[in-house]
């Protein structure tokens, strides 16, 4: 593909070891938040607390106390993994009815589902989900946490009073969806300058614009004071579902109360001498079991094969995740709305976790009274009713996170990613160039990598070499294109390592936002 941009812009990212703990996010003071409570003597569930209220706050469109998804924990002294799946469920009063085909064909975004009139089950009140990401964090501070809950939660409430500096990056996050925004009040009076246009920061990116967050800040308040299940019961639930239902959704106070997160034992994938530790279940954690299944038995020996190897793996893989999700058609290309955060501790405490909104702004739906951006959790679900995943009242959705904790000999390695279908593909990879090819944390994320994710055809890094590009042809189509900071054609992953006692971490290298912060403060050369 010819493209105008540069053909001599190398971007990287410096990594540095460390014997303190690491926390790598997709923003870059959501991980220094998270590094800050290592500072104070937390534990790496106590930084995952923080860091996933402040990202919440300051990439909004991504993920928040509204949303869902799904982490997995190691702890070093038992030397024992434990997943947690805080994934959003359909509410018990939805009524499938409401919810008819247009006949238009298939929908235009994460999923192949058929088209639903007005795009109910993707944008609007009727597209919200039960969250879940606030009972998933509070699930795991009480069994693990040594910091006071309401600590973790101020940094989160302190950059909600201040409202998210709008950037020349977010700017154009908001331009992408606009039009969308613009249907609800709420989330237009939040994002968009009368009614319209979004905010921006102004051409020299010094202008101070900030979103009005203060409803989101008195909201976290509430939740910092009265522990996790104040987000379920009590003043703010009763607010949350009436601020839906007002709109003309059916969440109710009931499925806030009733709603509770999975935990128990990942799924142990054996790959080569490694053991990978993944999400069971309605997640890509059996997706990605299947691709590693067949790359233990591919030949890897050389560039050309290693990706051709990868391609056919994840092709295979997603055909059969699209099939048992009653998919029979060309699957459509759309950006994911979710996060990733990976933290290790200085004892060796690992956390990787994934909390999305679904879509981009999620339901692009602002609750009123709370704040709160809500989620689209029922597009999650097929519309047409006799298949595997059909939209249903009280049933737990389907998520594409793909959390991911590896180990091999002395290495121990946390992964994942946003980027909705595309995650599998990138978390994959990286794992197989840790464990095949002996790439330390920022090896392996400076790599080129493909995407195949259920399309007509490959999307590969046009930086790799026309050998291997040349090999990619005989598997399927192959289309190149360059890592930009947007759009992704890739996922973007975070992820943080231990190798010999010593911790390191890194983000997406084309995004401007994420970072690896570092316990004992040491600064990038």
């Amino acid at each position: 593909m010819r493209t105008a941009l540069s053909a001599s812009q190398d971007t990287r990212k410096h990594v540095i070891e460390t014997a303190g703990g690491v926390v790598a996010s997709q923003h870059r003071l959501a991980a220094e938040a998270g590094a800050e409570v290592l500072r104070a003597g937390g534990d790496a569930v106590d930084a995952a607390v923080a860091c996933s209220f402040v990202v919440g706050v300051l990439e909004p469109w991504m993920s928040g106390p509204a949303g869902g998804g799904a982490a997995i924990h190691w702890r070093a002294d038992s030397g024992s993994a434990t997943a947690i799946n805080f994934g959003m469920r359909s509410p018990k009063g939805l009524n499938v009815n409401d919810y008819p085909l247009s006949g238009e064909g298939k929908a235009g975004d994460l999923f192949p589902w058929e088209r639903v009139v007005e795009d109910r089950n993707v944008q609007g009140a009727k597209a919200i989900a039960v969250p879940g990401s606030v009972e998933g964090l509070g699930r795991a501070h009480e069994r693990w946490g040594r910091m006071p809950w309401a600590d973790l939660l101020a940094p989160a409430i302190a950059h909600a009073k201040e409202g998210m500096l709008v950037d020349w990056y977010a700017a154009l996050i908001i331009a992408s969806t606009a039009r969308e925004l613009a249907r609800d009040a709420d989330a237009a009076a939040m994002f968009l300058d009368d009614g319209h246009w979004p905010k921006g920061s102004g051409w020299t990116a010094l202008a101070d614009n900030r979103l009005d967050q203060s409803r989101m800040a008195d909201s976290l308040d509430t939740i910092a004071r009265g522990g996790a299940r104040a987000f379920h019961q009590g003043d703010l639930a009763q607010a949350l579902a009436a601020d839906v239902q007002a709109k003309g959704g059916s969440l109710t106070t009931e499925d806030l109360a009733g709603y509770r997160s999975w935990m128990g034992a990942p799924r142990q994938v054996g790959y080569r001498d490694a053991m990978f530790h993944v999400m069971p279940g309605l997640t890509a954690g059996p997706t990605f079991a299947r691709v590693m299944e067949q790359l233990e038995g591919a030949d890897l020996s050389t560039p050309a094969q290693t990706y051709a190897a990868y391609a056919r793996a994840l092709d295979v893989a997603y055909a059969e995740r699209l099939g048992s999700m009653g998919d029979d058609g060309e699957v459509p290309e759309a950006p994911g709305c979710t996060t990733h955060f990976s933290v290790v501790d200085r004892a060796g405490n690992m956390i990787t976790h994934t909390q999305t909104l679904l879509s981009i702004f999620g339901s692009r739906v602002v609750s009123p009274t709370t704040g709160f951006l809500m989620n689209n959790g029922i597009m999650w679900f097929d519309p047409e009713q006799g298949k595997p995943n059909s939209l249903a009242p009280n049933k737990a959705c389907l998520m594409n996170v793909c959390p991911v904790l590896g180990e091999q000999g002395d290495t121990r390695f946390a992964f994942g990613a946003s980027g909705g279908r595309k995650i599998v593909s990138a978390v994959s990879q990286l794992s197989s160039f840790v464990v095949d090819g002996g790439l330390d944390v920022g090896g392996a994320f400076h790599a080129p990598r493909i995407d195949v994710s259920g399309g007509p055809q490959i999307i590969a890094d046009d930086s790799l070499p026309t050998e291997v590009i040349a090999s990619l042809e005989t598997v399927k189509p192959v289309e190149t294109t360059r890592r930009t900071v947007l759009p992704y054609a890739f996922a973007c992953p975070a992820g943080v390592m231990r190798r010999e006692g010593m911790n390191s971490g890194c983000t997406e290298i084309m995004s401007p936002w994420g970072d690896a912060a570092l316990e004992d403060e040491q600064e990038p050369a």
